[in-house]
């Protein structure tokens, strides 16, 4: 019997590798498509790599956040859903970015420095001010009125988006380094491909990582800080690793912003519609590190010249793997 047991521990073991395994190359196939593709693209219909990052590339490899949410949300799993886009904020910020300096230093536009950052910062304090003073059931939680506030703000989000994009519309473009340009068509072939392959991978990699965490028996919401966050947030890191090996700092970047304010107007607006979300209190450590670390990324961005160095981003890896490590000694099990 325990020689049965034990060879079917290890087949599962096999299998859950060899699923672990596709989805990273569905990722990195993923990435490399959707940034060769909206690159080109850019160049090709006149509108910003940055307003491509911020939208086309933010929304496609968000959608494995998405995903992962709603099922949270029908399946009455609040501190997943929340501890999603919460981490995924934190391994954006620090980890993804930090990760793409080391790659090639990162150099933001004044339009990211001035507008988006300010308003990743804000959707980061709409959410703990919502979480803060409206409640259900006499518990702090994202209701469904909040729900609605969020998604509102995500509106005046993809308002500002077109209209930079109109600005930019027909606009002689800066030269982009590494970038190839192909045919509109097989652009937008590569984009919907890429989105395809990036949600397919990530929610191959979540599933797995989630079944393992949850054989270890720990807490929903340092499953969801950790092991769903980081495997949610691996398009981005491919997205934007790729993006900065090809010396497009615009995607790099875009992407990591746009995403960030997508996770919290557009995925929690959604998840919160579809059932009110209870917020822990610990999880308000969480969200006031999320609100730090924005600061943190906009105050270097604005005495650094615009510039995210790789003393920078070794800095940004290691702040993210300190603040893993702390979460995972204070965070209580199941």
């Amino acid at each position: 019997m325990a020689i049965n047991e034990t060879y079917d521990n290890l087949s599962g073991m096999f299998v859950t590798i060899s699923l672990l395994i596709i989805g990273l190359v569905l990722l990195v196939k993923g990435a490399d498509w959707l940034v060769g593709g909206a690159s080109s693209l850019a160049k090709k219909v006149g509108i910003s790599a940055l307003i491509i990052g911020l939208t086309i590339v933010a929304f496609g490899t968000s959608m494995p956040e998405l995903i992962v949410n709603i099922f949270a949300s029908v399946q009455n799993s609040p501190e997943i859903a929340i501890g999603n886009v919460v981490g995924s904020n934190i391994a954006n910020g620090l980890l993804i970015l930090g990760i793409s300096a080391l790659i090639f230093p990162l150099v933001a536009k004044s339009q990211t420095v001035r507008y988006e950052m300010l308003f990743t910062l804000s959707a980061t304090l709409l959410l703990l001010i919502l979480a803060l003073n409206w409640t259900v059931n006499g518990e702090m939680a994202l209701s469904r009125f909040d729900g609605v506030a969020l998604l509102m703000g995500f509106v005046g989000f993809i308002v500002y988006i077109f209209r930079q994009a109109k600005k930019t519309h027909n606009k002689t473009l800066e030269k982009e380094e590494g970038v190839k340009e192909i045919g509109v068509k097989k652009s937008w072939l590569m984009i919907i491909g890429g989105v395809v392959a990036l949600a397919v991978g990530g929610k191959i990699i979540v599933n797995c990582a989630v079944e393992i965490a949850t054989t270890l028996g720990v807490s929903e919401s340092l499953i969801g800080l950790t092991i769903v966050a980081i495997g949610t947030s691996l398009p981005e890191l491919m997205t934007s690793a790729v993006a900065a090996y090809r010396k497009n700092a615009d995607i790099a970047i875009g992407n990591v912003v746009g995403s960030n304010i997508f996770n919290i107007l557009w995925i929690l607006g959604v998840s919160s519609l579809i059932r009110p979300l209870p917020f822990a209190e610990e999880s308000l450590f969480d969200l006031v590190f999320a609100i730090g670390a924005t600061i943190l990324l906009w105050l270097i961005l604005l005495l650094n010249k615009k510039k995210i160095g790789r003393f920078w981003g070794m800095a940004f890896v290691i702040t993210y793997v300190v603040y893993v490590v702390v979460i995972i000694a204070t965070k209580k099990g199941v």
